[in-house]
C-alpha cells in the first residue's frame, strides 16, 4: 500500500479519521423523525491531506483501483465515479455552505467494511470533513459535520440516508451508546454498563442504500404518513396503532415497525441506564422481529443468524443492524464473552448455512 509521500511526494499535512457505527436498536427511524441508540466501533476511516494552491482534488483510496490517483476540479462534482463519490459529495456541500477553500491531495484508508452496515460511508464524509476542517481551517461544530455528511450522501450520491450514521461518526464513542432525537438533533451520551460487551458478526451479504428497496421503504413511510395526516411517522403515538392498522399493506406494516421501533428505543435507552439486562434483551430480539415481519428488510439467512445468536448463553440479545437485506447482527452478550460468543454464533451460522460470515467487533479480521 503506498504512503501518502509515495503518492504525492511531499508528507501529508492533517490527518483525521471517524469511526464506523453499530446501531444497537432503532432501524428506519432517523428518517421518520425518530430515535436511534448507536454506538461507534473500533473500526475507523482515516484521511491524510495535504493543501493545493489551485482547485484541484487528487484522491487515492485503498479501496479504489491499485495506485491510481483520481482527479477533479472543485465545482465540476458529479456522480458515477463509485468510492469518489464521497468525497465529491463532501466538497459539493461544503461549497454550499459559502465557506472558501482550495483543492488538496488524500489518502484514504479504512478497516470499515463497505456493504455491511457499518457506516463506512458516514465515517468517510466525517473523516474528511474532519481533515478539512483543520487543513484551511474551517469554523465548523460536529454537529453541522454530521449535517453536511448526510448533505452529501443524499444530494451527490443519491442516496436517501437519515442522519444517523454522520451524528454517530461525529459525536459517537465505543463505551457509550448515543441516544439521539434525529428530529432536534438532541443527543445524550448512555454509558454502557459494565456488565455487557457488543459484538458484531457480519453476514457477508452485502447491501446498497443509493438503490433498491432502501428507497422503496423510505417513500412508503412518507405515504403512510400522509395517509395518518401526521408529517412524519414519529407524530404517531403507540396509542394510535388502530388507525395505523387501517392503512392498506404494505403501508400498516411499515408504519408499524416504524411506530413500536420507537417505543423499543426509548425502553432500551431506560434498561441501559437502569442496567435491566432481562429487560434489554427482548427488546432487539423484538426489534428484529419487527424487521423481519413488518418492514421486511431481513433476508431468512440474517433471521439463521439471529437464531443462532439467540442460542448461544452468552447472548443477551440479537438484531438485524444497519439497513437491512444483508449486512450485520448486533449482539449484547455478557462482558468479558463477546469475541467468544461471536466466534461459536459466527461457526454455528457458517454450519447451518454455507456462509462465510466476519467477526468484526470484538476486532477479528478474517473468517470464521
Amino acid at each position: 500500500m503506498p504512503e501518502f509521500a509515495e503518492l504525492y511526494g511531499r508528507p501529508p499535512t492533517v490527518r483525521a479519521d471517524a469511526p464506523g457505527r453499530v446501531n444497537l436498536i432503532g432501524e428506519h427511524t432517523d428518517y421518520n423523525g425518530g430515535y436511534v441508540l448507536p454506538v461507534a466501533i473500533p473500526r475507523r476511516t482515516c484521511v491524510e491531506l495535504a493543501p493545493r494552491t489551485d482547485r484541484t482534488v487528487r484522491a487515492w483510496s485503498a479501496a479504489g483501483p491499485g495506485e491510481t490517483i483520481a482527479t477533479y476540479t472543485l465545482g465540476t462534482e458529479a456522480p458515477g465515479h463509485g468510492w469518489l463519490d464521497y468525497v465529491m459529495g463532501v466538497t459539493q456541500a461544503l461549497a454550499a455552505t459559502g465557506r472558501r477553500f482550495d483543492g488538496f491531495d488524500l489518502r484514504v484508508t479504512s478497516d470499515v467494511p463497505v456493504g455491511a452496515g457499518l457506516s463506512s460511508s458516514a465515517a468517510l464524509e466525517v473523516a474528511l470533513l474532519r481533515g478539512l476542517r483543520a487543513l484551511y481551517p474551517l469554523t465548523l461544530d460536529d454537529l453541522e459535520i454530521a449535517r453536511l455528511g448526510q448533505r452529501a450522501e443524499n444530494d451527490l450520491v443519491g442516496a436517501p440516508v437519515g442522519i444517523m450514521d454522520q451524528v454517530a461518526a461525529s459525536l459517537g464513542s465505543e463505551r457509550t451508546a448515543l441516544f439521539l432525537d434525529t428530529r432536534t438533533l438532541a443527543w445524550r451520551a448512555i454509558p454502557l454498563p459494565p456488565t455487557i460487551e457488543l459484538a458484531v458478526v457480519d453476514s457477508g451479504i452485502t447491501h446498497a442504500h443509493a438503490s433498491g428497496e432502501y428507497r422503496v421503504r423510505r417513500d412508503e413511510c412518507a405515504r403512510a404518513a400522509t395517509l395518518l395526516g401526521v408529517a412524519q411517522l414519529r407524530d404517531v403515538a403507540p396509542g394510535d396503532l388502530s388507525a395505523v392498522n387501517r392503512l392498506p399493506p404494505p403501508l400498516d406494516r411499515r408504519a408499524r415497525h416504524v411506530v413500536t421501533e420507537d417505543a423499543r428505543v426509548l425502553a432500551a435507552t431506560a434498561a441501559l441506564e437502569a442496567g435491566d439486562l432481562e429487560r434489554l434483551g427482548p427488546l432487539l430480539y423484538a426489534s428484529h422481529a419487527s424487521m423481519r415481519d413488518d418492514f421486511e428488510v431481513s433476508l431468512p439467512a440474517i433471521d439463521a443468524l439471529v437464531e443462532a445468536a439467540r442460542a448461544d448463553p452468552d447472548v443477551i440479545g440479537a438484531r438485524l443492524t444497519g439497513g437491512g437485506f444483508g449486512g450485520c447482527v448486533v449482539l449484547v452478550c455478557r462482558a468479558g464473552r463477546a469475541a467468544e460468543a461471536a466466534r461459536r454464533v459466527a461457526a454455528a451460522w457458517a454450519k447451518e448455512t454455507g456462509g462465510a460470515p466476519v467477526v468484526r467487533v470484538p476486532k477479528v479480521d478474517g473468517p470464521t
